[in-house]
């Protein structure tokens, strides 16, 4: 999928395509900026990237991409939005907004139940797109094989 996604800022295109993806980039702003992945290795986030659902938003004019999300999904019942990013020199642009309304668009046909995510200290963004706190989070657990960074 290749497309102008409505809300997405003029000049911005939007793609699942996986080969379109520059890997090395994504990797570089997730192990180096994004709190969440500091120091993954680039082998781990070609694994995640291949198991994954993703999505990469372009500059029309040169190509190159400027933000990332992936979705760990069965296209069926559960989805969990994680890796998004937006490349520093574009932030600001609503960018992020537009991507994760771009995924849930792209995910609503499958009906999953719910899209999930976790985050530190973005929760305004995601609640501009319908994201809430889990209504019930004392039903919810984790069995963590590595501590939380």
């Amino acid at each position: 999928m290749t497309d102008t996604t409505p809300g997405l800022p003029d000049g911005y295109a939007l793609s699942t395509d996986r080969a379109r993806l520059d890997a090395a980039r994504v990797h570089r702003w997730l192990s180096t900026d994004a709190y969440w992945a500091l120091g993954r290795s680039r082998e781990k986030q070609d694994r995640a990237i291949e198991g994954s659902l993703n999505f990469g938003v372009y500059d029309e004019t040169s190509g190159e991409q400027v933000a990332y999300a992936r979705v760990v999904t069965d296209l069926a019942t559960f989805a969990w939005l994680c890796d998004v990013y937006v490349d520093p020199s574009v932030r600001g642009k609503s960018l992020g907004t537009a991507l994760v309304m771009a995924v849930r668009e792209h995910l609503r046909p499958y009906g999953p139940r719910r899209l999930l995510l976790a985050t530190q200290d973005a929760h305004g963004v995601y609640e501009k797109v319908g994201f809430t706190a889990l209504p019930h989070p004392e039903r919810w657990m984790a069995l963590l094989f590595q501590p939380d960074p």
